[in-house]
């Protein structure tokens, strides 16, 4: 078997899927018309089986680079040899994005730079995760894939097409300064059009021009606007434009231990991932995202679509659905052997109380002015009241928890800090705008919650908050209580919890979100070190003063980004990168960090008090 790293990839996106280009280039991972629609290409889950997009050198380059077009979302693979340079160009036209579409397309231009360079593009879609057959016209520079579903793929070139099976392929030469092309596309009526008469160039000049009009609503100008406004063009290609919804990431089963069993799509929209995102949307002036979701996360709690869950579900599909059913793919080898491939999510269904506090947390920041006009009207403030209502009943329960643990319920302490956060954020929205509610009820469930973190969820022989109540376990999602204002930063509590997390779950500033051995969750094998939660460590260095280690912090996590600054899930112990890819919560914290980090190193009387307090971890 012979799998790419899940770093080694670049992403291009239309707004309602994404592929991933390899830095081979090879496109081992497409889901079509939508990112939680079943894969076309999934060679990077089973490289005989999953089918792909090849185009590369015949020859085997001496080296290869990847890159993005400057602030869009159009990648560049390059190849170079002595006898020649020539580049592939990447991207997915966006056109009508609000509106649901079935029509997908990729269009990969070849450009010869210098010399001549030999290639071949092997196209063999392999629909339904693999599990349809399909046959194949070829027609010159055209062709037609059809599933037995009848599932359409049309591919037009520039070069003359031959048939291989059911696959298609074709052999050319680039010179410098000539450019070649393809297009494959689905949901398009008819045969394959022609292309040619400039209309590959037209289709990457007004792709450039959106996203170069969609960045210049960026209004941060801080220190690292690079990796900034690349995590923003990323979680701008993770988002579902006719609803608003935010995918966790484009991909399904890359592992968090390669070989190991722990492998999860994440092709849905978390309640939680995306409330965050309302922060980081609006912390770089991007304001039409933020209301989208806004407006996402106001028919969810419109719908009240959950049962076990309370009146949200923790996750729904990119258009608001709620069927996730959890298969396991079992003719797929998965990436590198790690099996199984699951689709679906059986997490779906489980009690997580700590999204009411996110959710209302997003919807707060909303309602209080962020966006203009954009509010909670009378019907939405009734079913707010109807959430909390039902939270004050029910927020002392046992439940999954924030990662969706599968060893069963217990009374974690960071459900309970953001139930504190869901009562805070309503008793204000109820007090600003005058609103019906029974506030003192809310105002004692709000109160007892903080008493009984304080005393419960306090372990006094560790010094620290842990993560379920009774515990000796710590958990890094509790770093965010300074940050939901649950505590200040310099209380000694918090400090204290800081240093203890800091003695067990920080590894050469990486940071672990628990330890699976000692708080079993449920499931075999081990997994790496946390990239969302190392950036949230970044913002609590930064708010309890200690700016030196903060910046040194981010500096060094800015090293595991890949070549284009793309970030999975997790970091290994070799420092490879694991788990789904990109992963959204990464970016969308890691901007978070920026922001606070940009805020603290500009405030004279912060850098004044970091240099007065020498730092007792320095």
């Amino acid at each position: 078997m012979s799998y790419p790293s899940i770093a080694d990839h670049g992403l291009i996106g239309d707004l309602q899927s994404a592929a991933l280009v390899a830095t081979d280039g090879t496109i081992d991972w497409f889901c079509c018309p939508r990112f939680d629609s079943p894969s076309v290409f999934a060679s990077l889950l089973d490289d005989r089986r999953g089918g792909s997009f090849a185009l590369a050198p015949v020859t085997s380059p001496r080296t290869t680079k990847q890159m993005y077009m400057p602030d869009t979302a159009i990648l560049v693979t390059r190849f170079l040899s002595e006898a020649g340079i020539a580049e592939v160009v990447d991207f997915m036209p966006i056109e009508d994005p609000h509106t649901v579409s079935e029509r997908r397309r990729i269009v990969r231009a070849v450009r010869g730079v210098r010399g001549e360079v030999e290639l071949e593009a092997r196209i063999a879609p392999r629909f339904d995760y693999g599990r349809r057959s399909h046959r194949v016209h070829v027609d010159g520079t055209t062709a037609t894939f059809e599933s037995d579903a009848g599932e359409r793929l049309h591919l037009t070139s520039v070069t003359p097409l031959d048939r291989d099976g059911t696959d298609v392929r074709s052999r050319f030469t680039v010179r410098a300064g000539e450019t070649v092309g393809m297009v494959l596309e689905s949901g398009a009526p008819g045969t394959p059009q022609q292309i040619g008469g400039g209309r590959i160039l037209q289709l990457y000049l007004d792709t450039e021009a959106y996203w170069h009009r969609w960045l210049e609503q960026s209004t941060y100008r801080g220190r690292w606007r690079e990796a900034v406004e690349r995590s923003a063009i990323t979680l701008k290609l993770m988002t579902y434009a006719p609803s608003g919804g935010l995918v966790a990431a484009p991909t399904a089963g890359l592992p968090e231990q390669i070989g190991g069993p722990r492998n999860w799509d994440y092709r849905f929209t978390w309640v939680r991932d995306a409330s965050f995102s309302v922060f980081a949307l609006l912390g770089l002036g991007f304001t039409e995202e933020a209301a989208a979701f806004g407006n996402w996360l106001r028919a969810r709690l419109d719908e009240r679509a959950g049962d076990g869950s309370g009146p949200l579900r923790i996750m729904y599909r990119v258009d608001g659905s709620s069927d996730l059913d959890e298969e396991t793919l079992d003719h797929l080898d998965g990436y590198m052997g790690s099996r199984p491939v699951r689709v679906g999510n059986g997490a779906a269904d489980q009690l997580q109380l700590d999204i009411y506090g996110e959710a209302l947390n997003s919807i707060h920041a909303l309602d209080s002015g962020a966006l203009g006009d954009w509010g909670v009207g009378h019907d939405g403030w009734t079913h707010i009241v109807d959430v909390v209502d039902w939270l004050c009943e029910h927020w002392h329960d046992p439940d999954e928890g924030i990662w969706e643990t599968r060893g069963g319920r217990r009374p974690f302490v960071y459900g309970q800090l953001m139930s504190w956060v869901a009562f805070d954020r309503a008793i204000r929205m109820a007090r600003d705008r005058g609103r019906p509610a029974d506030v003192d009820r809310w105002i004692r469930e709000r109160d007892r919650i903080q008493a009984q973190v304080m005393s419960a969820g306090w372990n006094e022989e560790l010094g620290a908050f842990v993560q379920y109540e009774g515990g000796d376990v710590l958990d890094a999602s509790l770093v965010l209580m300074p940050l939901m204002g649950f505590i200040v930063p310099n209380d000694p509590r918090w400090q204290s919890t800081m240093a203890a997390m800091e003695r067990t779950l920080v590894e050469d500033s990486l940071v672990y979100r628990y330890d699976p051995q000692a708080s079993p969750d449920g499931l075999p094998g081990s997994e790496g070190t946390f990239s969302l939660c190392t950036f949230l460590y970044v913002d609590a260095l930064a708010r309890s003063g200690r700016l030196d280690e903060a910046r040194l912090t981010f500096s060094k996590m800015l090293t595991y980004g890949n070549h284009l600054g793309l970030y999975a899930e997790e970091i290994d112990p070799t420092g490879r990168q694991v788990g789904n890819f990109p992963q959204a919560f990464t970016h969308l914290a890691l901007i978070a960090a920026v922001l606070n980090l940009d805020r603290a190193l500009d405030d004279p009387r912060v850098a004044a008090a970091e240099r007065a307090v020498a730092s007792p971890h320095g």
